[in-house]
């Protein structure tokens, strides 16, 4: 199966998390770094972007600001050229796992580069950038080849890396085409695994996953207001939410991708095989018509943590079918 926010990739079972960017997910805390001069373009980045981050401050550039700052957040968005950032933060690298994100972006927002930390939240505020009219000019080698890297992955599926130094082997094999799905193993059991096998572990212990299946074309619109007739009559809400599950035959459904995004969830995509062990109570005309299990209830069941189904699936404006699993 398949995960990603923005686009499918091979996974199981995610969603926008909050945890240190040191654990592979996205940043949360982040500094503007400005000169003076430029402070009105940086106030336009912060109104842009702030509402989409725990902490967005804006810094004022000295020579030593950097130095200064380093550790208290997870990305530095430098308003500068690029090799000025270079030469102020080379000599505070340590480790990539620990060391902040970092994205330059120049005065004109042309172009938005990320050059520590891709994976670790730099990749992500490049693209919030764009919203700004910056290209995110990315060069890590998964998402420069159209491919999810495997810290990606880990967001989508609201979990964090437990062994970093495995990601060198498993992201190559992203982007060979070699990695296969996330195997979820439920405890207690005790796992060995190699250096070449990337561990995840789970953000939260609560949460419920909104199984969800869409006609073609379905619109954002449609999407959220399914989602929140479902979550209201839960008592719940879209903070309640651990990721959206569906088919790989929902793979780049557009409304369903950007309904996503709204709610800062993880899209996740099973697989038929996947989906068939795990099928719901309700009948379903898919699998008469072409032999699919229903694909809200199947993937709210895959997806939740004791495969149950809190909420049975309903049809909403003929368009979109959902199911709550927990």
């Amino acid at each position: 199966m398949t995960t990603d926010t923005n686009e499918p990739a091979a996974e199981e079972s995610g969603g926008h998390c909050s945890t240190p960017d040191s654990d592979g997910e996205v940043a949360e805390e982040i500094a503007i770094i400005s000169f003076e001069r430029k402070l009105d373009t940086a106030r336009e980045i912060e109104a842009e972007i702030g509402d989409g981050y725990e902490r967005v401050d804006i810094v004022e550039y000295h020579g030593d600001v950097f130095a200064e700052h380093w550790g208290e957040y997870d990305c530095f968005v430098g308003l500068m050229a690029s090799g000025i950032a270079m030469r102020k933060t080379a000599p505070l690298l340590d480790d990539k796992w620990d060391d902040p994100a970092i994205v330059v972006v120049d005065e004109e927002l042309t172009w938005a580069i990320p050059i520590t930390g891709g994976h670790h939240g730099a990749n992500q505020v490049a693209n919030d950038l764009s919203r700004l009219g910056a290209v995110p000019a990315m060069t890590t080698a998964s998402e420069a080849a159209g491919k999810q890297g495997v810290e990606s992955k880990a967001k989508a599926l609201d979990t964090h890396v437990v062994n970093g130094d495995s990601t060198v082997a498993t992201n190559l094999a992203v982007l060979n085409d070699e990695l296969g799905p996330v195997a979820r193993l439920d405890g207690p059991r005790a796992v060995l695994v190699g250096d070449d096998v990337t561990v995840l572990k789970r953000n939260t212990d609560d949460g419920v996953v909104l199984g969800t299946g869409t006609v073609s074309g379905v619109t954002k619109a449609q999407v959220l207001d399914a989602w929140e007739a479902v979550l209201d009559d839960l008592g719940l809400a879209f903070s309640d939410v651990e990721f959206v599950a569906t088919g790989t035959r929902k793979a780049g459904e557009d409304g369903l991708y950007e309904a996503a995004q709204a709610v800062g969830a993880g899209v996740v995509l099973f697989e038929k095989a996947t989906l068939t062990e795990f099928e719901g109570p309700s009948p379903s005309r898919s699998k008469e018509l072409i032999g699919w299990p229903g694909i809200a209830e199947a993937s709210a069941i895959a997806g939740g943590r004791e495969h149950e189904l809190a909420r049975k699936k309903e049809r909403f404006d003929d368009a979109v079918t959902v199911a709550v699993g927990r």
